[in-house]
């Protein structure tokens, strides 16, 4: 099972560029959360604070009491081996194959024989579907795949926590949708925590238990998928539904200028919440709450139309593996 991860007041500035200040936010263990935010607004950063790469100015992350922006550097190095990594690149050692790429933390970090490796390397290649490509250089497949060998590299120290950095960066919409359902078959099989950074609208409005918004050097919202699909926060509510028409500009934020020539009246009405993405095997994970349970618990009407699959919910908002509205998700 993952471990949940706390962040207090966390703060980082560049020089006299503050990124973000006072985020607080946890990621409930086991469950799936996403983290979204227009472009430049510390997101990267925001990873790399978690996992101790870069010391935040202010605040604390706490991972099974240890604050990792405080502890000593022995502590950091035990506290990183609950962490995996899919980098936005793959970050493969191109003149490895993606055995030895996916093999590598295993031989720096552990004191396995070669018989070991090549059990546990083959288990992550199959649980990504690579197996006949262990072969391969990262050159020789195409970004999908290196993306896949790249999360079977973060899988095989067997973290409880599990970061993606832009995993659909790069991605045609079908790989994205495969990589998608590789994520949420993986939280089922290892119920780890993860995170995942991302763009894509889509991956936001069906994929995650939990989504939060960076905008204007501050955490927007962050909390159960239902909770912020039905917010009218204007700028979760534009962000979310790939609006022109709120804060966020083509700069992040638009001036006060800009703000007061838009016509809020003429704003849509929010688009159905859609079923949340299942594994393949159609079971739902362990975290994850049948649709419609946040809405009903906090006394929220969803916009028309949300939790079903037909055609009241639009073609781009629709997940394989639907469930009945009455039934686990």
């Amino acid at each position: 099972m993952g471990v949940e991860v706390r962040v207090e007041g966390l703060t980082k500035s560049f020089g006299k560029q503050t990124i973000w200040r006072d985020v607080s936010l946890t990621l409930p263990a086991g469950e799936i959360s996403v983290m979204l935010g227009p472009s430049g607004t510390g997101k990267s950063v925001f990873l790399k604070a978690l996992i101790g790469l870069l010391k935040p100015d202010e605040g604390h992350v706490l991972i099974e009491g240890t604050d990792i922006a405080t502890c000593s550097e022995r502590d950091l190095y035990e506290i990183r081996k609950l962490f995996g990594v899919l980098f936005q690149d793959g970050a493969m050692f191109g003149s490895m194959t993606l055995f030895d790429n996916v093999a590598f933390p295993l031989r720096e970090h552990t004191r396995k024989s070669e018989t070991e490796i090549r059990e546990i390397v083959m288990e992550k290649m199959t649980m990504v579907g690579l197996v006949g490509a262990e072969g391969k250089l990262p050159a020789e497949i195409s970004g999908g795949m290196r993306k896949r060998a790249g999360l079977a590299r973060a899988l095989v120290l067997e973290p409880e926590i599990v970061l993606f950095d832009e995993p659909d960066s790069g991605l045609d919409p079908v790989r994205t949708a495969f990589i998608n359902q590789l994520i949420v078959d993986l939280n089922a099989q290892i119920e780890a925590t993860f995170l995942i950074v991302t763009h894509d609208i889509n991956t936001a409005r069906t994929v995650p238990d939990n989504i939060g918004l960076l905008f204007h050097r501050h955490l927007a919202m962050f909390g159960p998928r239902e909770m912020l699909l039905s917010s009218e926060e204007p700028a979760v509510r534009q962000f979310l539904n790939a609006q022109t028409v709120g804060p966020i500009g083509m700069s992040e934020e638009k001036d006060a200028d800009e703000l007061a020539l838009e016509d809020h009246s003429t704003l849509p009405p929010l688009p159905p919440i859609p079923l949340q993405l299942l594994p393949t095997d159609r079971r739902p994970r362990p975290t994850q709450a049948p649709p419609g349970a946040w809405c009903a618990a906090n006394g929220v009407v969803p916009p028309p139309g949300s939790f079903r699959d037909d055609p009241v919910t639009p073609h781009s908002m629709r997940v394989q593996n639907p469930v009945s509205s009455g039934g686990a998700a």
